[in-house]
């Protein structure tokens, strides 16, 4: 099987920002490769090649589902004649015990991608749930919840996507979409002003240009600089209302550092524009979502029917 090979299917096409497409492909791509190898010999032993049944993907906790055209797209890899039916869209807030998507096809295709399908599933739901919780914590605010580029290695812009997709927005995606001055680059520069300086030299206004600042002098600093954004560095509230009231509206001013569910309505209430949250994406908890496997009796309809709690106990089950 030569994954890396498939062009990408018109669904993947229309979901996917053009700029991200064919690079989010490629990561799917690698993933699957990854895993089924020169093919899943478990699989291929036990059942049979044109052997046809269905499967659920069933949630085990509440939380915010995202992921779907991911998991369909591992499928298309597999075997076109896989159908994969998602029951909710992407972003629902879905319970425990819920169905949220189903599968039909050759049971060796849902067995050999029931993995890599979960494991994107219950990644960017685990995103996408912790977001918007952090979304909902400040929905009283105007402040808007980033991410940051604490991100899973060779993942981000899946992560990314998960975050857009629990209600939060993307910071800058990498080094190369936005400058952020942060303390080791006014040290190497000498002095905020300088760092700035520099950038607009070499620049101009191709980038947008954000400074960070640990105090109240160094905001000071960076209202005068002309910079698009302010980052203020673990600052504690008070701090933070002070900061509000110097900046007078001039510049948008974005919070971070040690920020938690615990203390981001209080953060928000300051009246920053913006608050980044890096645990958004390294530390999220993946939503338990189970594959269930029901196959196909020879006087069922290709399509099937939602096992009964009996036929459960006899089903294949695949979890975290």
């Amino acid at each position: 099987m030569t994954i890396s090979k498939v062009t990408p299917p018109a669904f993947w096409e229309v979901a996917l920002p053009e700029a991200h497409r064919a690079t989010m492909w490629d990561t799917l791509c690698r993933a699957v490769a990854e895993d089924v190898g020169d093919g899943d010999v478990t699989t291929a032993a036990i059942v049979p090649p044109e052997l046809y049944g269905h499967g659920y993907y069933v949630t085990k906790a509440e939380g915010v589902i995202a992921g779907l055209t991911v998991a369909r797209a591992v499928y298309y890899l597999l075997d076109r004649r896989v159908q994969f039916t998602p029951h909710v869209a992407e972003g629902t807030l879905v319970r425990p015990g819920q169905v949220i998507a189903t599968v039909h096809g050759p049971v060796p295709a849902l067995l050999t991608g029931e993995r890599v399908a979960l494991n994107f599933l219950q990644r960017m739901s685990g995103i996408a749930t912790l977001t918007r919780q952090f979304v909902n914590a400040i929905a009283h605010t105007r402040a808007v919840i980033l991410d940051t580029r604490k991100t899973a290695p060779g993942l981000r812009l899946f992560d990314k996507w998960a975050v857009r997709i629990g209600g939060g927005e993307n910071h800058r995606l990498g080094l190369y979409d936005m400058v952020l001055i942060k303390e080791n680059h006014i040290s190497a520069a000498g002095t905020l002003t300088e760092a700035v300086r520099r950038v607009r030299a070499r620049y101009g206004r191709q980038y947008p240009v954000e400074v960070e600042v640990r105090t109240l002098e160094e905001l000071v600093e960076a209202l005068h600089l002309g910079v698009d954004r302010i980052l203020l560095d673990n600052m504690d509230v008070a701090t933070l209302r002070r900061a509000v009231a110097l900046a007078q509206g001039r510049v948008p001013l974005e919070a971070s550092g040690n920020v938690t569910l615990a203390n981001v309505r209080a953060i928000a209430e300051t009246g920053v524009d913006y608050i980044s949250v890096g645990a958004l994406t390294h530390s999220p908890r993946a939503l338990d979502i189970s594959f269930l496997l029901h196959r196909k009796s020879g006087d069922e309809t290709e399509t099937g029917t939602q096992p009964t709690p009996a036929q459960h106990r006899e089903e294949a089950r695949c979890r975290l």
